[in-house]
């Protein structure tokens, strides 16, 4: 059963019957928006959107390694993104863009990884619709938690969501904040906040 967050609402990782997941699925996925107006009659509407799935690593505060489109597998090996999307479209159905995360491999002194999304291109938000980001149990295929992003607006990132350890069991939060940044590094500073 899928749990819809809401903003900074989290959820336990831990399977019904009581055991830890092993590996998870973090998903995007988005839409071009509508074009509205004259123009956007003659040229068919909506368009193409590049939006850039990351993962950045966190021991302690600190960040010590990252997954995005130039970067696809962990220095560990423990979290791999499958491929760089370029145009999105998957919207509400499929994933767009996927980042892998083997949890039984994340090193012990990596304590939270941050899931970002940005805008290299610079599109902003206004120009995105049914974005997504969700979790996926791997080894069932079975949809844990779902956070939508809704409201559009002028920015060209979003932390989404993160996942952390508490108490030797992993959790998720769904952090769903607007950020600006063409790059995660641009994004740090925004992260800092949700550490």
């Amino acid at each position: 059963m899928t749990i819809n967050l809401n903003k900074g609402q989290q959820i336990s990782l831990s399977k019904s019957d009581g055991s830890a997941l092993t590996s998870v699925r973090m998903g995007l996925g988005w839409q071009a928006a509508a074009k509205k107006g004259f123009l956007a009659k003659l040229t068919g509407g909506g368009g193409a959107i590049d939006l850039d799935a990351s993962a950045v690593l966190f021991a302690a505060g600190q960040p010590t390694d990252v997954v995005f489109f130039q970067h696809l597998v962990s220095d560990d090996g423990s979290v791999r993104h499958t491929g760089d999307n370029l145009t999105g479209g998957a919207g509400a159905g499929d994933d767009d863009e996927t980042i892998m995360v083997d949890l039984a491999r994340v090193p012990a002194r990596i304590d939270q990884i941050v899931f970002t999304v940005n805008s290299f291109t610079g599109q902003t938000f206004t120009e995105v619709q049914n974005a997504f980001c969700r979790l996926v149990d791997e080894t069932t295929g079975t949809e844990l938690a779902r956070y939508t992003l809704t409201g559009g607006g002028g920015h060209t990132a979003q932390i989404m969501a993160k996942v952390y350890r508490q108490g030797g069991a992993w959790q998720m939060k769904a952090i769903g904040e607007p950020a600006t940044g063409r790059t995660f590094q641009d994004l740090l500073p925004a992260i800092a906040p949700h550490l």
